[in-house]
C-alpha cells in the first residue's frame, strides 16, 4: 500500500477530485498555502494499493497543468533615500508535487 501527498494549485483541485472519485478512489483534500508565491494550494492525500499508483499519476497529470504567471516581487528592507522599481517576474504556477510513501500498517479505528 501507498500514502500518496499531491500538493497542487487550488483552481486544479476539484478537477483532481472529480476524476478520482470516478475512478473509485477516495481522497481528503486539505487547504493549504505555499511559501513562495503567498497562494493557495490544495494537498490530495489517498491511500491506494501498490499497482494503483501509475493510474493516480496519470490521473494527476492530466488534471493539473503548469501555467506562467507574473507576479510583483515584494520590495527589500531598504534604507532612507532609496528607490525599489518593483517590476513582474514570470513564474510558474500549477502542476503538482507529488510525495509517494510505502505504508507498512494501516489502523483503522
Amino acid at each position: 500500500m501507498r500514502l500518496i501527498f499531491a500538493i497542487v494549485h487550488s483552481d486544479d483541485a476539484p478537477g483532481l477530485i472529480d476524476a478520482l472519485t470516478r475512478r473509485g478512489y477516495r481522497a481528503t483534500r486539505i487547504n493549504t498555502a505555499g511559501g513562495f508565491l503567498k497562494e493557495s494550494n490544495a494537498t490530495i492525500l489517498l491511500g491506494v494499493p501498490d499497482d494503483s499508483v501509475d493510474e493516480i499519476l496519470t490521473l494527476i497529470r492530466s488534471n493539473c497543468q503548469t501555467r506562467t504567471q507574473f507576479v510583483n516581487p515584494l520590495p527589500p528592507v531598504m534604507e532612507p533615500g532609496e528607490f525599489y522599481m518593483p517590476y513582474p517576474v514570470e513564474v510558474q504556477i500549477g502542476g503538482a508535487t507529488v510525495f509517494i510513501l510505502e505504508v507498512d500498517q494501516v489502523y483503522p479505528l
